[in-house]
């Protein structure tokens, strides 16, 4: 007979005797209990006997026992609301059959192991050595330790470290929260469980999708050991070195993840997330990538963000790229930042007549950057020491000891404008104290133009017309048609208009009030050569987009 035939037979049998063999019973009638060291004591093992020094079972409780031997093993079966304990740990059933002999026993019917007051589980079938204190459960395993509850159909449980095993498939309940996988470990002590194969995790916010996951069932956290997904309705985070807490709704991570989501893409070496207050922070050559209509990207060791606020605030040479299909815009400074102007508490200087209310919601964006603004583009390069952009107007301001080259000329004022469209200059407007210079080739000689205010115009990327006003004054170097220099024209007027051919002044005109001459190159004193206040800047000049940051090297 097979030992599942003895173990359905002694049932049986302890059922059918159960009036021929009662020891004793409780006053009620319905249940035995057996105390040990009293004179009802049932002598279930000698302790001398155990293995690997096992605590022995002590049976407490149970309808009805009946006493078994067979091949030289002693069998106690207990039937009916059934109590047996092994030190603190307490086994239910509704039938276990104790092999007194082997320190073993097995369980039917609404089986619960509770371990210490910390862990309960409950089975429908329970093998159980005493010895070393392994239990063996199958079929609707459910295991609880106040907080979650771990379900599968086979669970392998070691009391002595608290520790179970399941191999094929298992589920986690937290709240709302819902871990499945095809294999796990469950610590008891710690209140860990690690999953693999096949794991995800489904809560009211996030999809994490993973081979491997440790799961704390207290803290909520979730550490990500292996390649991970963790899907925010349009976001998504891969990773493969992180964690994060499912019930604060924060997470960090490592090994440069990356974020995606339907309007960016970010990369980093550190990143930290708070959902609950929409915040991150970005360490390490983050990268971040808008995919709006504005296109562009901003880098830096250190970027903070406020997704409720649409704010980006960069430290550590920091860059923004304001991408176009030619000619890439790049500005770098100590400190970069972008936000709403709705949410601005000082309205913006106007500086276009088309600006007013924010009626499209792409528009309302700005970009500032303060201390040392360094601005490289092919056709175009600046320095400031602040720098406010501003998408509703499309204007660039440049405020504090401006100066914008472009091409052989240079422009410097008090405050400087420059007004894009199409994410290319368009127009430049200087604010008092105004000088252009434009250098003439690579001789040392350079026209000049000084006034209160003054006007440039572009065209594909060059300046085509040049206007001041206002005490306007300016020194020109004639040429003949060989391009020899014939004299040097000084003037001034209220007004000055300078027309430029590849980059070059191919016509003055002078409007209001002119007074002015023109003298042979030879016979012109130096003194005369140059404007008061001029000054050469070029050795400030980016000179290419490697200037600008380290983050290029």
């Amino acid at each position: 007979m097979t030992r599942i035939g003895l173990i359905i037979l002694f049932i049986s049998l302890s059922i059918h005797s159960i009036r021929a063999q009662i020891i004793d019973r409780t006053p009620t009638g319905k249940s035995v209990l057996i105390k040990q060291n009293s004179k009802d004591t049932v002598p279930i093992i000698n302790p001398a006997t155990l293995e690997n020094g096992g605590k022995l079972i002590e049976f407490l409780s149970a309808e009805t026992y009946n006493v078994k031997k067979m091949d030289s093993m002693d069998y106690l079966v207990f039937v009916g609301h059934v109590k047996i304990r092994q030190g603190k740990t307490l086994l239910y059933g509704d039938s276990l059959i104790l092999n007194t002999t082997k320190n073993t026993l097995e369980g039917f019917g609404h089986i619960h192991i509770n371990d210490a007051d910390s862990v309960d589980i409950y089975s429908d079938y329970l093998k159980y050595l005493g010895a070393t204190k392994k239990a063996f459960l199958r079929k609707k395993v459910k295991l609880t330790d106040g907080k979650g509850i771990l379900t599968t159909d086979s669970l392998d449980y070691d009391v002595s470290t608290k520790m179970g095993v399941f191999t094929k498939g298992g589920k986690l309940v937290r709240n709302k929260t819902v871990l499945t996988s095809k294999e796990g470990v469950y610590y008891g002590e710690t209140r860990d469980v690690i999953f693999r194969k096949k794991v995800e995790l489904h809560d009211v916010d996030n999809h994490i999708i993973t081979d491997t996951l440790e799961y704390n069932t207290y803290s909520q956290l979730a550490n990500f050991i292996s390649p991970s997904k963790i899907i925010t309705g349009s976001r998504t985070i891969t990773t493969s070195n992180g964690n994060f807490n499912t019930g604060l709704k924060q997470g960090y991570l490592y090994e440069r993840s990356e974020i995606d989501d339907s309007t960016y893409h970010f990369i980093a070496d550190e990143m930290a997330v708070d959902d609950s207050v929409g915040t991150g922070e970005f360490k390490g050559n983050a990268i971040y990538r808008s995919k709006d209509t504005l296109g562009f990207d901003l880098l830096a060791n250190n970027i903070k963000t406020n997704k409720t606020k649409s704010v980006l605030f960069a430290t550590e040479h920091p860059l923004l790229l304001i991408k176009q299909k030619n000619d890439t815009l790049y500005i770098a400074a100590d400190t970069l930042h972008t936000g709403k102007i709705s949410d601005l508490s000082k309205p913006i200087p106007k500086a276009r007549d088309s600006v007013g209310k924010i009626t499209d919601t792409t528009l309302n964006k700005y970009f500032e950057a303060y201390h040392h603004v360094r601005i490289y583009s092919d056709s175009l390069q600046a320095k400031a020491d602040s720098l406010f952009y501003s998408l509703n107007d499309s204007t660039i301001r440049l405020l504090s000891d401006p100066v914008v080259w472009a091409n052989n000329n240079q422009i410097t004022g008090d405050t400087i404008y420059l007004y894009i469209k199409n994410k290319k200059p368009e127009q430049l407007h200087v604010f008092e104290n105004a000088f252009a210079f434009n250098k003439i080739d690579t001789t040392t000689f350079f026209n000049q133009l000084k006034g209160n205010r003054l006007n440039a115009w572009f065209q594909n990327g060059s300046i085509s017309k040049m206007i001041t006003k206002g005490n306007a004054e300016n020194i020109y170097f004639a040429l003949d048609n060989d391009n020899n220099f014939i004299g040097i024209n000084h003037s001034n007027a209220q007004i000055i208009e300078i027309t430029f051919e590849n980059d070059e002044p191919a016509k003055v005109v002078f409007r209001n009030q002119l007074i002015g001459n023109m003298t042979p190159i030879g016979q012109t004193p130096k003194t005369e050569l140059l404007i008061p206040g001029f000054i050469w800047l070029d050795h400030l000049r980016p000179k290419s987009k490697l200037d600008l940051s380290p983050n290029f090297h």
